[in-house]
């Protein structure tokens, strides 16, 4: 065998899968493959001015490369059983828990040591949310932001590469159980290895369903998360953000009794563009530096769809809507809540008349005819519902931008150990449909790693 352990994918479930194996078993052959760049060399052309929609680029910079999808994200790390995942539901709360507070010391010694650590746990805003029929969920959050993310990153790419093999730009096409181990194809070439880490992230999701089709392991549909960003100024969120930063907030209309939450608040931040298979969603980031912040808070409001038989394409019908904002706004459409709620598009000169200065270069447009009415209906139903905790946020001048969609890999049949039906072959992070978050990712890395090292 070429390799004792052999990752695929240089996300945060593959990157500290590694780390803890180069820590804890130094002795221990590791590779890891990973379709996109090293971290200096990732760049997408979408910069909203020239290039506002996807060229199809080879490898999605954004999606693909070392950290991942997270690797530009807000660098939130939500320590909580609450949301982010399933992991607990595998290993246990307590050990969930400690292991996404043992991710944290690494975080916070790689670059992170001034960041701030927030907390939910009795704050006077979980009565607040309460007597207005919101729940606020219990998290502490360790935020990075993406430019501390990006150095914690480098730091820790930076003490592995010289005791990991690391084949970038080297897309796994497929894995063979063979007597011993596994065989893993790539370009015209294959390595052997006993055990291999499958951690190829959302941006995996296909493949990985291919994967486990060929190797008869079970898998069962995921939901998909249909939505907006909210941009509004920081001072109307200041009071929640101040204390929690990030509250993760959920409502359940009237209506339809449908679930709606708050997804990555970032405050201060911008919106900005993601791709994901050459679709065009949006999402937001904030920076820990007070010289790259800026006047505005933006937030996703999501409603999660599960779907029953016989549908299952949960990510298509995600897709669909997508690329019908792509079809009609170019890529991400903007829209001010007050257009919305009269029936009309928005047009460039209603926005720059406005209260809220867009971050985001984005196409002015009429998000009700995009989003399902059922979703859309839910989401104007929790900015009322957030205005009366947050006055201000149903202001005519908020902006939406649309649509936002968190992908969900299929849930794959996984036991304890995060292992599949094949000894040796584990499947983590958000490629297994079990984790949502970078936290619960990176957990997943290093329970495995562990489980390995036990049994070596």
């Amino acid at each position: 065998m070429e390799y004792d352990v052999i990752i695929i994918g240089a996300g945060p479930g593959g990157i500290f899968s590694a780390f803890e194996l180069m820590k804890k078993s130094p002795e221990t052959r590791v590779a890891v493959f990973e379709e996109g760049n090293t971290l200096e060399k990732r760049k997408c052309p979408i910069d909203g001015k020239k290039v506002k929609s996807c060229i199809k680029c080879p490898t999605c910079a954004i999606m693909n490369g070392f950290g991942g999808a997270g690797a530009f994200s807000d660098g939130k790390y939500n320590i909580t059983n609450d949301f982010g995942g399933t992991l607990y539901e595998y290993i246990g709360r307590d050990q969930a828990i400690n292991l996404m507070k043992y991710v944290d010391t690494i975080n916070t010694s790689h670059g992170g040591e001034e960041t701030h650590m927030y907390s939910t746990a009795g704050t006077k805003f979980k009565t607040l949310c309460m007597q207005n029929k919101l729940k606020l969920l219990d998290a502490s959050v360790r935020h990075l932001g993406t430019d501390i993310n990006y150095v914690v990153l480098e730091n820790m790419y930076n003490e592995m590469k010289d005791h990991i093999d690391f084949y970038f730009n080297t897309p796994v096409s497929n894995i063979e159980v063979i007597d011993g181990g596994y065989r893993v194809f790539y370009k015209d070439e294959y390595m052997d290895c006993e055990k291999c880490i499958v951690s190829v992230g959302r941006s995996g999701s296909k493949w990985i369903e291919n994967v486990c089709q060929k190797l008869e392991i079970p898998t069962k549909s995921n939901r998909v998360d249909i939505g907006v960003r909210v941009e509004l100024p920081a001072v109307i969120f200041s009071h929640l953000t101040d204390e929690l930063y990030e509250s993760k907030i959920v409502y359940r209309t009237e209506k339809f009794e449908d679930l709606v939450r708050t997804f990555c608040m970032n405050p201060n931040g911008i919106v900005v563009n993601e791709n994901t298979n050459g679709i065009v969603t949006v999402n937001g980031h904030s920076y820990e530096g007070a010289e790259k912040q800026t006047e505005n808070t933006n937030f996703a409001l999501l409603v999660a769809k599960h779907f029953s038989e016989p549908f299952k394409d949960s990510n298509g019908y995600g897709e669909s809507i997508a690329r019908l904002s792509n079809m009609l706004g170019g890529g991400v459409i903007v829209q001010r809540f007050g257009d919305l709620m009269r029936g009309r598009r928005s047009t460039e000169k209603r926005i720059e008349e406005g209260l809220v200065k867009p971050t985001l270069a984005a196409t002015p447009g009429d998000l009700s005819l995009v989003l399902p009415k059922r979703i859309l209906d839910g989401i104007i139903e929790m900015i009322y519902a957030l205005d009366k905790i947050a006055p201000g946020t149903a202001n005519d001048d908020t902006l939406l931008y649309g649509v936002e969609v968190k992908f969900y890999n299929m849930e794959v049949e996984i036991d304890n150990n995060l292992e599949t039906r094949y000894k040796g072959l584990y499947i983590i992070g958000d490629g297994s449909g079990v984790t949502h978050s970078l936290s619960h990712a990176s957990a997943s890395g290093v329970y495995v790693a562990r489980k390995i090292i036990e049994e070596m």
